[in-house]
């Protein structure tokens, strides 16, 4: 089993920025974890795709809604993966979810191709 942890959230102003990030512990090898990424649900929203990293830090790719203010890393380690986000606007607000596959894709998009979640951090974005 594999267990996520998330950190770096928090009310932050309009125009700022963040680093979120996101420790694996449990089966952390490199046949337990594949691809990373970060999704975030806002209230009264469905959760969405915000960045997602591949195992080998290769392919990565970026919601619309972030890309050019985004920009998602993986650890040397590969147990590990950080999102930093600047230009931060009231829409951003949301719980950021880490997840990590358990079996290798070119690249996950959907929350569907994650097996490991984390608990998620609260990040607000004051205007």
């Amino acid at each position: 089993q594999v267990h996520l942890v998330e950190s770096g959230g928090g009310l932050v102003q309009a125009g700022g920025s963040l680093r979120l990030s996101c420790v694996a512990s449990g089966r952390t090898s490199s046949s337990s974890v594949y691809g990373m990424g970060w999704f975030r649900q806002a209230p009264g929203k469905e959760r969405e795709f915000v960045a997602a990293i591949s195992w080998s830090s290769v392919n990565i790719e970026y919601a619309d809604s972030v890309r050019g203010r985004a920009t998602i890393s993986r650890e040397n380690t590969r147990a590990g993966v950080h999102l930093e986000m600047n230009s931060l606007e009231p829409e951003d607000t949301a719980v950021y979810y880490c997840a990590a596959q358990g079996r290798h894709t070119i690249i996950g998009l959907d929350a569907s191709e994650y097996d490991y979640w984390g608990q998620g951090t609260q990040v607000t974005v004051s205007s």
